[in-house]
């Protein structure tokens, strides 16, 4: 008749059994069952809400914004400014130039001079560019949001871009219009916020309107 195994290795050998339970229930089950629910019922949302082109062509996520700007005239210029291309929507300005990597506003706060300045200086060029009084140019297309990354733009900016777009596509007003008008976005469970215009989504648009 054999021995019982020492109560110290009982322990031991039910400690590891447990062990070998739990990780295939928590480390393989569990994360592909919700692998399977998510890619089944919400794909385009688990993978990262990609953007494609007609052709098929990945150009970035519904989720992150971007830049919108023409070639540097001298690429070995680090210090030569961006400029914004007409052709394009334009998101609200970015902490961190829409890089994915980095989020986070500039926390500069509403006394800061600094932030004051940039504001003003902003507003100046955008009314400029979109041929605008500086006055009637929203919050939005002055001020960066709090992760720097946000996609949207208000439907007052977006408008006021309008007329600018469809001149540089020789594009009618009215067909610039209508696709502001599909892509701009209710308020969130419809009382939080304002309504917006993702940038990405509608550049994407108008780059195959013909």
């Amino acid at each position: 008749m054999s021995k019982p195994l020492p109560t110290l290795l009982r322990t031991h050998f039910s400690a590891l059994r447990m062990l070998l339970v739990m990780t295939v229930i928590l480390g393989i089950a569990y994360p592909l069952l919700v692998t399977g629910i998510s890619q089944a019922a919400f794909g385009q949302k688990a993978n990262g809400s990609i953007v494609k082109t007609a052709d098929g062509k990945e150009i970035g996520s519904s989720l992150l914004g971007q830049n919108y700007n023409l070639p540097k005239q001298n690429p070995d210029d680090e210090n030569e400014q961006a400029r914004p291309d007409p052709k394009w929507f334009q998101p609200r300005p970015s902490a961190n130039q829409y890089d994915g990597k980095v989020s986070g506003a500039s926390n500069q706060g509403p006394d800061s001079e600094d932030l004051t300045k940039a504001i003003e200086e902003r507003r100046q060029a955008v009314a400029a560019f979109d041929g605008v009084d500086p006055a009637s140019v929203p919050v939005d297309a002055v001020t960066a949001s709090g992760s720097s990354l946000d996609p949207h733009i208000s439907a007052a900016y977006a408008e006021e871009q309008v007329a600018r777009v469809a001149k540089e596509r020789n594009l009618p007003a009215d067909t610039v219009t209508k696709l502001v008008e599909k892509y701009t976005e209710s308020r969130s469970l419809g009382f939080l916020g304002q309504q917006g215009v993702n940038v990405v989504l509608l550049n994407t648009a108008l780059a195959e309107e013909k």
